[in-house]
């Protein structure tokens, strides 16, 4: 097993979103553009995480 340096440079994950390299001021995506496509996606909720039904508090 090798020791990484601290100085070791990591190879550049690709966007999220489109797959190009990431850019360090969009970090993880390659631009604003791609950084607001995967806000608008949250905010959308095409993220959200599926879970049981509610159960209503009527009493039955």
């Amino acid at each position: 097993m090798q020791a990484k340096a601290p100085g070791a440079v990591r190879a550049a994950k690709p966007c999220p979103i489109c797959g190009e390299p990431s850019i360090e001021a969009s970090k993880p995506f390659c631009s604003e553009r791609c950084r607001d496509v995967d806000l608008n996606r949250w905010l959308s909720g095409n993220y959200a995480i599926p879970g049981r039904p509610a159960e209503d508090d009527d009493g039955e």
